[in-house]
């Protein structure tokens, strides 16, 4: 059984710990309400933008743009892992990095581009081939949104990889953070809302009809969508890295709550059990010397 003293130090140990888990949810609190600012003032650009692109898409007969038509054959695929740079969050960086490997298996050979410093270490550990990787906490998330997008652009148009697939964090709730995977390249329809390539309905010619009435492109519609196509492929790896911030807060801010609820409810059980050990010390120390005095006939 451990002594008073032992167990006094054990409590002093998780005093100290639990001090740094309440510091820590605090300032998951805090900064998880900047991310949820930072995802509302980016949604109605993302809302635009999507909107406009369909209008484009619809006016357009034939749509000449190397993101709407499939990769090389045989190429690689490439992976896009999306994670925070620390830790200290619960299962929220491994459950990412597990989707990633998931899909990496039943796809066969893929490359991987790497967002956050976790994902970075993750696929080096794994001992896999990856890419130039990007921090998640840069100074500017929209200059490594570009650079991201500009990078598997290239490699996509090269024909070093057939395709590019996203794997990220989707915030479901405060409570709930679950792993998506989404093709980014190329862009399918279904992407923007559109129907399927070659699905024909009834509205099809009143819909082109109205969204070239309804908005004049100039110089013309392709020109305008080829211009578009790769801001929706930066705003989507920008929006991404909002979301992967603000679920990555709302992960750690629950971790640390159930680290310091965890931590009182261990304080108090050690708490009982010192209270044991010193109450047994005192009683055996009572019974030595009553069993001396007894020995000794002292009345």
């Amino acid at each position: 059984m451990p002594s008073v003293r032992d167990l006094r130090d054990r409590i002093r140990s998780l005093k100290n710990t639990q001090q740094i888990t309440k510091a820590m949810k605090q300032v998951a609190g805090a900064k998880i309400r900047r991310a949820e600012i930072a995802q509302k003032q980016a949604r109605p650009y993302a809302d635009t933008l999507a909107e406009m692109l369909q209008d484009l898409m619809r006016a357009v007969a034939r749509v000449d743009h190397p993101f709407t038509k499939p990769g090389k054959a045989g190429a690689p695929g490439g992976i896009v892992l999306m994670t925070a740079d620390k830790g200290l969050a619960g299962a929220f960086n491994s459950n990412v990095v597990r989707a990633a490997e998931v899909y990496a298996r039943e796809r066969g050979d893929v490359v991987f581009y790497t967002v956050g410093v976790k994902a970075r270490n993750a696929i080096r550990r794994l001992g896999i081939l990856d890419r130039p990787s990007w921090p998640l906490g840069a100074a500017s998330k929209l200059e490594t949104a570009r650079e991201v997008a500009r990078r598997v652009t290239d490699d996509f148009v090269s024909g070093a990889i057939s395709d590019v697939v996203l794997v990220s964090s989707k915030m479901i709730s405060m409570m709930s953070q679950k792993p998506e995977t989404r093709k980014l390249i190329p862009i399918e329809p279904d992407a923007l809302g559109l129907p399927a390539a070659g699905a024909v309905s009834d509205a099809a010619p009143s819909m082109v009809a109205a969204s070239r009435g309804a908005v004049e492109f100039s110089p013309s519609p392709e020109f305008v969508l080829s211009r578009l196509l790769p801001k929706y492929l930066e705003f989507t790896i920008y929006s991404a890295m909002l979301e992967t911030d603000a679920a990555f807060f709302a992960a750690q801010l629950v971790a640390m709550s159930n680290a310091t609820d965890n931590a009182t409810k261990l304080i108090d059980e050690l708490t009982i059990q010192m209270n044991n050990a010193r109450q047994a010390a005192i009683t055996k120390e009572l019974l030595e010397i009553v069993a001396g005095a007894e020995a000794l006939g002292v009345e």
